[in-house]
């Protein structure tokens, strides 16, 4: 699967984006290329990167992430290591950014070196079965909320749609109607379609960019 330096998950509180993010990292890893994820989402003392730290250290891969990372703190403090996201260009930086449209505020600072190097994709992640994201109009209102809040505009969707543990491929399969929907109505492509690997066997062929991730 392609990628650019920099890729930029994002996406509401349930989203996945997280997973994803460090799913991703590991496959850059895998692909042979030096990689760094930076935890941005400072509103968020529950879902973070920096509670993979450890699985991402034993795959090669650093962690930059705020120092309140993990705890109930929820001041927006970003190390100052996080410049290097946009600075190392010999490095793939991947950025998991805060779930809703105060999170996307801490990006702000970074988007000029982003926007001037341009070897970017910013991914807006979606999962039909939270609630606030059950619809695609649903859904584009976050994503125009998370891209007024950055300053950036996405450039391709996830379709994350999941219930967990408890996913089936048929549930994954059923919302690929509402991705569609989606992607018509902010003109963007649907980069890819995360699900558990052990779904692996019953999503070959039914989906496309199929990217499968451990759990």
């Amino acid at each position: 699967m392609d990628f650019k330096r920099v890729t930029l998950f994002t996406g509401h509180y349930g989203s996945g984006k997280t997973s994803l993010a460090v799913a991703w990292a590991k496959y850059l890893r895998a692909e042979g290329k030096a990689v760094a994820v930076y935890d941005l989402d400072i509103v968020n003392p529950y879902f973070r990167t920096a509670d993979h730290r450890r699985e991402l250290e034993e795959s090669g891969i650093s962690l930059i992430a705020s120092q309140f990372a993990g705890s109930n703190v929820d001041l927006p403090s970003l190390p100052a290591e996080l410049y290097a996201a946009v600075e190392d260009r010999h490095t793939c930086a991947v950025l998991d950014i805060g779930g809703d449209d105060r999170g996307a505020v801490a990006l702000g600072r970074y988007v000029p070196s982003i926007l001037d190097e341009d070897d970017y994709e910013m991914l807006f992640v979606v999962n039909f079965f939270r609630p606030l994201t059950r619809t695609p109009e649903h859904a584009l209102g976050v994503l125009r909320e998370v891209e007024t809040a950055c300053g950036m505009r996405a450039t391709a969707l996830v379709n994350n749609s999941n219930l967990g543990a408890e996913t089936a491929a048929r549930d994954v399969l059923d919302t690929q109607k509402k991705m569609d929907a989606l992607a018509g109505l902010c003109g963007l492509p649907v980069k890819m379609t995360s699900a558990a690997r052990r779904l692996a066997d019953a999503l070959e062929g039914k989906a496309e960019n199929l990217f499968y991730m451990d759990g």
